[in-house]
């Protein structure tokens, strides 16, 4: 599905618009020219639908040269390592996010409580992989002849990135799972879900330029996206918390 000049949402599950295997996070391509780059891997139970999704907006998957994940929650990252042995994109992530990935570390991710409220089948199987970059706050990643910049926004989990595509004076703003639409946020009862640290990332966002809102889940707003963060700041500022999407 096509949704800007350079950028296609190719999957999502249940929690979003069912565009491929119902455990998965929205999975976007960014088209950078030269080769394609994804945003976040699905949860890798099945790629295929993404990969039919991708051929039908004229997506080569074999242009593929980088993953980049946006935290390592299984929705995200569980299918970097299929991504990696398939088509040999270099996987990039946070300090936070490498350190778990690299280990396959189910505690670390949540998999294991997650398993426990029903969100994933007891077969599931979170698969290590290396990462090849680490992105910190304020890097600039280079995909083709375009450019992302890079946030840290720790809050829903530890490593959480979002990041910033300049295209053609539109800011287009992927947060992964930090904010959403209509205010609202991602909430969880894990070890790496911090409150404090979750408002100051909204804060952060809130003082962005966003025109298009491509959140991890759910509903994505192409113009006007700030007016969706700047309802989630309000309401901290006002010592509320916004609704949880769960």
């Amino acid at each position: 599905m096509r949704l800007s000049e350079r950028v296609y949402l190719v999957g999502g599950g249940t929690l979003g618009f069912s565009l491929s295997e119902e455990h998965d996070c929205h999975v976007y391509v960014i088209d950078g020219g030269s080769a394609l780059t994804l945003i976040d891997a699905g949860a890798g139970i099945t790629i295929e639908p993404i990969l039919q999704n991708m051929r039908f907006d004229g997506l080569d998957p074999q242009r593929l040269n980088y993953l980049i994940l946006t935290h390592a929650h299984s929705d995200h990252a569980g299918a970097a390592c299929e991504w990696r042995n398939r088509f040999g994109v270099e996987v990039v992530a946070s300090r936070e996010a490498a350190e778990y990935l690299s280990k396959g570390d189910e505690e670390r991710v949540s998999l294991s409580i997650a398993k426990k409220g029903g969100f994933y089948p007891d077969d599931y199987v979170f698969r290590a992989c290396p990462v090849a970059h680490i992105l910190k706050e304020e890097d600039v990643f280079r995909i083709g002849d375009i450019e992302l910049r890079v946030l840290e926004t720790p809050g829903h989990c530890s490593g959480m990135l979002s990041l910033i595509l300049n295209e053609g004076g539109r800011a287009i703003l992927f947060p992964g799972d930090t904010v959403f639409h209509d205010g609202k946020l991602l909430m969880t009862n894990v070890w790496d879900c911090d409150l404090q640290l979750y408002a100051r990332s909204i804060e952060k966002l809130a003082r962005q330029k966003v025109d298009s809102l491509l959140p991890g889940h759910l509903t994505i707003a192409m113009q006007h996206g700030d007016r969706h963060i700047q309802k989630a700041w309000n309401t901290l500022e006002r010592l509320s918390l916004p609704p949880n999407i769960i």
